[in-house]
């Protein structure tokens, strides 16, 4: 009879652990600027940070816990206690996204740090202490601001461009030019000294920006003419933050990269052709918007993330696949 009883008891013992295994999931925490973070939704805002999309592009093993805020630097994020927040939730096996530089070159004391300096030092932090917690950290560079324009003030304030109005725009080149100097080599200069992933996401975003052009690409930016856009009606001349369909194009590609430096992610990557999220996190806020938005005859992945929603009506002429997440749900 003991032997029976103390078999059952190893038997639960094999399940819950099981159990637990099995719902455990992966954790990334982004730590960063504005270019990153989540954004204000309310009354139809169309700013997105890449950060905020790259959920749409991980398994439901990944779970994406963005705490990057706008208008902060490596340092200021600290002093902040916005990085202790993040610290005391970092578990074994978790991920840190370090992304900083952007508003480390802005000459307001609370912000600013060096290059070579007190920006490799705050970096060195990062990692130090994510390392020290279990966490695995991984540096990422500025992404670019999209600059064809050979001269100007490149140290104006990202915070700034959001009261920037539409006008007439400088173009005097065909190459983009670079903003940030060598913010763009202390996390790289810090992950070859401490043996850390690293993901050159200036060059991914230049690349992109690049091939669009100087016209194209305002199309990744909160770049509208007065009317185009509601939630700006007088219009916005941004080269810095991105909209939803920047974002998403960014958080594409920047994961395929995390893929390549962050061998260990790469099995929990996917991609689709459109995402559908109640949280300003998808390209559409319902599934009839991206089924409308998808083109004939040629097959479409739509993601479905969390929530209860009501099922489109799909025309014949569409090929519509919709990959549910594990909490989201038909009516």
């Amino acid at each position: 009879m003991k032997y029976l009883k103390g078999a059952a008891l190893f038997i639960v013992a094999i399940v819950v652990l099981a159990s637990f295994c099995k719902d455990k999931r992966i954790t990334i925490f982004m730590v960063g600027d504005s270019t990153m973070a989540n954004k204000d939704i309310s009354g139809g805002k169309v700013e997105r940070g890449w950060g905020m999309m790259l959920c749409n592009y991980f398994s439901d093993d990944v779970v994406v816990d963005n705490h990057a805020k706008n208008g902060r630097s490596s340092k200021s994020f600290i002093d902040e206690g916005l990085w202790d927040n993040v610290l005391d939730k970092i578990t074994p096996g978790d991920y840190v996204f370090i992304q900083f530089g952007h508003n480390d070159e802005k000459d307001a004391p609370a912000r600013h740090t060096e290059p070579g300096t007190t920006f490799d030092a705050a970096l060195r932090k990062y990692v130090l202490e994510t390392r020290a917690k279990g966490g695995i950290p991984v540096l990422f560079n500025a992404v670019v601001r999209r600059k064809f324009y050979r001269e100007g003030d490149d140290s104006v304030d990202d915070e700034l461009l959001r009261d920037t109005k539409y006008a007439d725009e400088k173009i005097n080149s065909d190459t983009l030019i670079d903003t940030h100097g060598a913010y763009l080599l202390s996390p790289l200069n810090v992950a070859r000294e401490l043996n850390v992933p690293f993901v050159d996401a200036n060059k991914v975003t230049h690349d992109l920006e690049q091939s669009m052009g100087a016209i194209e690409s305002r199309r990744l930016h909160m770049w509208f003419r007065p009317g185009e856009e509601p939630s700006v009606p007088e219009g916005r001349q941004d080269n810095t933050h991105y909209n939803i369909y920047g974002a998403n194009i960014v958080a594409s590609l920047l994961v395929d990269e995390i893929a390549r430096q962050v061998p260990s992610l790469r099995k929990y990557v996917r991609h689709y052709d459109s995402s559908v999220a109640s949280d300003g996190k998808g390209l559409y806020f319902n599934p009839q918007d991206a089924v409308d938005n998808a083109p004939s005859h040629k097959k479409t992945r739509i993601l479905i993330n969390k929530g209860t929603w009501k099922k489109p009506v799909v025309p014949k002429e569409k090929k519509i696949k919709f990959v549910m997440r594990k909490d989201a749900h038909w009516e």
